[in-house]
Order: C-alpha cells, then sequence, then structure tokens
C-alpha cells in the first residue's frame, strides 16, 4: 500500500493525505479543480481550506480522477452526500480489489442508505472500510496527536489499512463493525447540533452534559438496531467524537447549533456551508422509526430543521418527557 490515494481536497481530505504521506506513502490528491490542483501543486498550500499548513512532499495534487488508478488504496474524502456520485464515477476506474476507505460522516437522503451500503451496491464484492473519530483536520494536518478507529470486515485487511495510515502523530486502531463506526460519525453530527443550541441559548453546561449523556443513549439505541457493537460505539468513533464534537464550535455542527440557538434560521446558521448533521437528521429519523428506536433529540432537531416546531418549543417537549428509569439499550 505504499501508493494511496485521496478523493477530496477540503480541509478533511488534504490533512488525511499529510497523514498518509508522514505515514511513509506516496499520495495522490484528487480534487475537482485543474487550477486548484496546480495552484497547489506549485504553492504546496491549500490556503483555502487549510491555511498555514504546507502539504507534504510526498503528495501529488491532480484534477484527473484517473490518476487514482495507480492507488492501492483509495480514501473517498467528499460530502456524505455525494458518495453515490463519486463511488460510481471511481468504478470504471478502480480495480475490484482496491479497497475504498470512506471519510465522510452521514447517511444519503432520500434513500435513507447507510454508505457501505450504497459503495457495496456499486461496487458488489469490493472491499470497503470507514474511517472515523474524534478528529478536526487543522490538529491532523498540523501533526497534533490524534486517534481514530477504521473498520473493515474483512479483520485483516482492517489491520494492513490501519498500519497503512498510522503515522508519528496519527493512530489509526481497526475494527470489523462497519455499521457501528459509520453509524457513530453518522449520528454525533445531529446530536452536536442539539449541543450548540443549548450552548447557544445559553442553558449552561449542567444541560448539556446532560444532552450528550442522553444523546450517547439514542445512539446506543440506534446503533444496536442496525446491527452495531455496543463496544464500538463506546470507543473513538461513537464516545469518543461525540464529546469532541459536541463540545466546541471548532465542529461545524456544534456551530450551526450555535447560531440556531442564538435566534437564527437553519439557512442563515448554515452559512451557506455544508453541515452534515442537517443533511442526515431526517434520515436519521427515519431509520430510527423503521425500526421503533426512540431518538427524541434527533427528532427534536429535525423539527426545528424541517421548521415544525421552534426550538424553545423542541427543548419544552424534551423536558416535559414521562419520567422514566434510565435506559442505555
Amino acid at each position: 500500500m505504499s501508493v494511496i490515494g485521496v478523493a477530496g481536497a477540503g480541509a478533511w481530505g488534504t490533512a488525511l493525505a499529510n497523514a498518509a504521506a508522514a505515514a511513509g506513502n506516496d499520495v495522490v490528491l484528487w480534487m475537482r479543480d485543474p487550477d486548484q490542483a496546480t495552484t497547489l501543486a506549485a504553492t504546496r498550500m491549500n490556503e483555502r481550506f487549510l491555511p498555514g499548513v504546507r502539504l507534504h512532499e510526498n503528495i501529488r495534487p491532480t484534477s484527473d480522477l484517473s490518476d487514482l488508478a495507480e492507488a492501492r488504496t483509495v480514501l473517498l474524502v467528499t460530502p456524505a452526500q455525494t458518495t453515490r456520485s463519486m463511488t460510481a464515477a471511481l468504478m470504471p476506474i478502480l480495480p475490484n480489489d482496491v479497497p475504498l476507505v470512506l471519510c465522510a460522516k452521514g447517511i444519503e437522503r432520500g434513500s435513507n442508505s447507510f454508505l457501505s451500503d450504497i459503495v457495496t451496491e456499486i461496487r458488489p464484492g469490493a472491499p470497503v472500510a470507514v474511517l472515523s473519530g474524534p478528529s478536526f483536520a487543522h490538529d491532523v494536518a498540523r501533526g497534533l496527536p490524534t486517534a481514530v478507529t477504521l473498520a473493515c470486515r474483512d479483520a485483516i485487511l482492517a489491520g494492513e489499512l490501519a498500519n497503512a495510515l498510522s503515522g508519528p502523530t496519527f493512530r489509526v486502531y481497526h475494527r470489523t463493525d462497519v455499521r457501528g463506526v459509520e453509524i457513530g460519525g453518522a449520528a454525533k453530527n445531529v446530536l452536536a447540533i442539539a449541543c450548540g443550541a443549548v450552548a447557544g441559548r445559553g442553558l449552561g453546561e449542567s444541560a448539556k452534559a446532560a444532552l450528550i449523556a442522553r444523546g450517547f443513549a439514542e445512539l446506543l439505541r440506534f446503533a444496536r438496531a442496525y446491527g452495531g457493537e455496543a463496544e464500538t460505539l463506546m470507543g473513538l468513533s461513537g464516545l469518543g467524537d461525540l464529546v469532541l464534537s459536541c463540545s466546541t464550535a471548532q465542529s461545524r455542527n456544534f456551530a450551526f447549533g450555535l447560531r440556531l440557538g442564538q435566534g437564527l434560521s437553519p439557512e442563515a446558521a448554515s452559512g451557506g456551508k455544508l453541515v452534515e448533521g442537517a443533511a442526515t437528521a431526517s434520515a436519521l429519523v427515519a431509520l430510527a422509526k423503521a425500526e421503533s428506536v426512540d431518538v427524541p433529540i434527533a427528532e427534536a432537531i429535525g423539527q426545528v430543521l424541517a421548521g415544525t416546531c421552534s426550538l424553545d418549543q423542541a427543548i419544552e417537549a424534551l423536558m416535559t418527557r414521562p419520567i422514566k428509569s434510565e435506559q442505555w439499550g
């Protein structure tokens, strides 16, 4: 796995490219814009997404998707809602034995499909893995210590991929629970919006801590219903990522919720930027209802985003739910 492809040169894609190169790999970094690729190759700086961070010397920027054909592993680091189109575009380029590692966090709207299922549908029999965990792009790109989880149903391949991507400051643990890892990444984004809204409303740290704890209970129930393992959700890709995303405005989802709590509309709160949790909320709630899983916090966020209730009404509904024994499963 000496050549690793990275499809997507936003902040996270560039950061992962740097991490993969620091781990001793040659990296092909693909982006849509030919001018951006030319500039990045010349300046070695992705000023739009990661200002001040220099691109590793072992990274080759390109705008030609076919250049990824030389990679023995490809990290797909484009938005979750583009997973279907990007996988289809890569289908004629990548041999069927090349693993596709999903690095976006979300559930496809409309079909309510998990991202790994989309890839398997388009590339039947090809290996698919999911990379997730508590990680901000700027931290990873700057070489600050970070640990994440990679899951692949093939245990041997999971270990090989984790070893290939692990470097001096980027530690990759591995599991075989693909569903658990991808649910942890998708669901925590929705819950981070809720935590941001609590902060924006000035409801205090006690309320935020309670929301994280009860949100984690929702996450566990949902994951179990869809075959995820509780041990996975208690690790980096579940609890670890949830705590990070619910604690700081560095998280785009938390920052979006913060602005909602301050009274902005969903459109204004997004600032024209992609918010994966907002895109995922309705799909997560629909999947939960299909399996009769109780997810009141996610439902409340879904209603606020859909405009069917106000934030204050959602808070009141959560606080007036029937008193019952604390449950985790």
